[in-house]
This record gives structure tokens, sequence and C-alpha cells, in this order.
């Protein structure tokens, strides 16, 4: 057995795959609809619309197998992602590559398996529409063609939610995308009993731009912040612009120590991204501790950030506020206004 290769660019990939906010949702018709599809069309007993994370393929849609998620050490969707073509293996037990696979000298005994990459808005290929068949055979061309249509199908279907999730202008999380991720990650936080930090940021001077230089600046200015953030922040970090010239970060298993660090590196390489412009990009911060045996809504975390960073931004007392539950947290480290 071969394992697949990882793509050069897989932190930007695994950017945008969780970007999607889909891994770990709940099952949805528009999908199961397609794959249901694709087990009549091809009359075969498996057709899966997986999405291939960091260590696992995870299922989107699935007929015909019961897990919902496989090691990607041993799928074979993890060699889709590495090219834009069609993936076909008419004969597993003949291919080196996977003749070892315990998938295909055990259960679901795989012999023929065939696949077409899904891809992000943004040209990221993060995971696969595949058939499965426990027999070796070949695609015609007219079933080739087929598979490759429910895969843009699919696709479709996939950047729908992504759009009604993103910011455009900074290609960043909208507060609507930033909800549901950051619901999800404190609620697997707290499973794990792990902590973590959410940032507000508000950016300073943001309106002088616009009134100096044009609001046309003022958009070059916000996806420059939106650059470095995505540049700078680790592939579990969620960060998402809330509106305006207002920005969050959430920092799972983080400590304020680590999380002041990485913002930090974000003011430096705003620096460097500005060193031609006739402004700098500088922001004020409120950060906020968040521990998995507090009762704190996500709703709380940012107004209690939000407050932090006015304190910041306006240069205030450095009195720290409690949420019920909470431990007291340093205050952000001051800003460069």
């Amino acid at each position: 057995m071969i394992v697949p290769a990882w793509p050069l660019d897989e932190r930007q990939r695994l950017a945008s795959l969780r970007g999607l906010h889909l891994l770990d949702t709940p099952v949805e018709e528009r999908f199961d609809r397609l794959t249901r599809l694709a087990q009549r069309l091809f009359d075969v007993p498996i057709a899966i619309i997986s999405l291939v994370d960091e260590h696992r393929q995870w299922f989107k849609s699935r007929i015909g197998v019961d897990v919902a998620q496989t090691p990607r050490a041993i799928s074979f969707c993890g060699h889709v992602i590495l090219d834009d073509g069609l993936f076909e293996v008419s004969d597993a037990l003949a291919d080196p590559r996977f003749a070892q696979n315990p998938m295909v000298i055990g259960e679901p005994h795989i012999r023929f398996y065939a696949a077409c990459p899904l891809t992000s808005l943004d040209g990221q290929r993060i995971g696969a529409f595949c058939i499965k068949d426990t027999r070796p055979r070949v695609l015609s061309e007219a079933e080739r063609q087929a598979l490759w249509d429910l895969a843009r199908i699919t696709e479709r279907e996939i950047n729908v939610t992504e759009l009604a999730t993103k910011d455009e202008l900074t290609g960043l999380s909208n507060r609507r995308g930033f909800m549901m991720m950051a619901e999800h990650a404190l609620t697997l936080s707290a499973r794990r009993r792990r902590s973590g930090v959410l940032a507000y940021l508000d950016l300073n001077g943001f309106k002088s731009i616009n009134d100096e230089l044009g609001h046309a600046e003022g958009d070059v200015a916000l996806k420059l912040i939106g650059q470095a953030i995505q540049e700078t922040f680790r592939v579990n970090d969620i960060s998402a612009r809330l509106g305006g010239d207002e920005f969050v970060i959430l920092f799972p298993r983080s400590r304020p120590e680590a999380a002041t660090a990485l913002l930090r590196r974000l003011r430096n390489r705003l620096r460097v991204l500005c060193q031609d412009k006739p402004y700098e990009i500088e922001f004020a911060c409120g950060l906020v501790e968040w521990h998995p045996d507090q009762s704190t809504s996500l709703e709380q975390l940012l107004m209690e950030a939000d407050q932090r960073m006015y304190r910041d931004k306006h240069g205030m007392a450095a009195a720290s506020l409690v949420l019920p539950g909470s431990q007291p947290v340093a205050e952000s480290e001051p800003s460069h206004a």
C-alpha cells in the first residue's frame, strides 16, 4: 500500500476546507440526493462525498458504508486531491498503491474506485465525489462524463455554503461563518477539557484612510489585514471579519501568552505589508480566556472581548472584568495608536 502524498499547498488547502464550515456537520438532503443518484446511475453499492481533513477523510454524505470517517493514510480520496482530473482504479487488488489497503483486503472489499476532486472557490481541492464497487470494472466515456457532472453539481452546493459564510472583500469568514465554526470549536474544547482565547480587533485610524485617501484605499487596507491574518495564524485558529473594521480570532487550545505572541506577529506582518503605503495598519485588541468548566456563551465572550478592546483603544485603566464563572486574564498588549 502507498500512503497518499500531501499537496504542496496543504496549509492553504486545509484553511480553505475548514473555512467552508462543513466538517462534522449534520446530514443534508441536498448532498444525500446526489449520492443516491450516483448509486443508481452507476449501479454501485457505495457512493460518497468525502472531505479530506488533516488526518482523516470525513464523509459529508455516504451511501453503502456505516462509518462517518476513515484515516487519511488509507484513503483513496487522499490520492484524488493531488490532481485535477478524474481518478479511476479498475482493480484495486492489481494496483500496488491499494493492493494491501485494509479496505481492499477487508471490509468493504473495494475492487473498483472512481472519483472526481471537489474544488473550493479559491481553487483548493478539498475532497472528492467517489463511487466504489466490490467487483472490477471500467467506466465508459459517458459514465466518466456523468461522474464529472455530479462532482460539479456537488461543488456548486458546497460553494453556495461558502459564499454565505465568507467575507468577499477580505477572504475571511463573515460573522455567520465565525459563529458556526466557533460554536463547534468551543463544544469540542469543552468535551476535551481544553481552554481557549478569543481576540477582538478594531483598526485604529481607519476612518482617516477612507476620508483622506478614499474608500478604494480603505478596501485595500482591509484586504491587507485579511491577508496578514491568513498568513499569520495557525490552521486551527478561526478568524473572521465581523463587519466594518472589526475582526475576531478564536484560538482553540491556547493560553493568553500564546495568543499575544501570535498577535505580535500579526502587527509585524502588517508593518511589512504596509511598508510602501502612506499609512500603517494598527489595531486595538481585547483578549478573553475561555475555560471548559464555565457556561459563558460565545456571544458573552464576544461582548467581553469587545469591552476590553474598547478600553485598549481609548487608553483606559486595565481593570480586569470577569465573566460569571470565568478567570481574570491579563489585558492585551498596549496598542500603538
